[in-house]
């Protein structure tokens, strides 16, 4: 049985749709693999400013606390 043939939306090339391959069903692997790099790092960024907001936060109650 062959795969189906698709044409990638990004750099217009045709690809096989395996089952397994990773990514998008219309993107070719190698765009693919370039999309998860580029979320990782997304990824990365939103857990580094979810960090500095917390640090922020722990150092403004640090600063302007209230002392009994």
């Amino acid at each position: 049985m062959a795969f189906p043939i698709r044409i990638c939306a990004i750099c217009s090339e045709e690809f096989e749709l395996k089952p397994d391959k990773p990514g998008f069903a219309n993107r070719c692997p190698s765009c693919s693999v370039e999309e998860d790099e580029a979320s990782a790092q997304r990824a990365e960024n939103q857990r580094d400013s979810e960090r500095d907001a917390a640090r922020r936060t722990a150092m403004r109650e640090l600063l302007y606390r209230k002392d009994s």
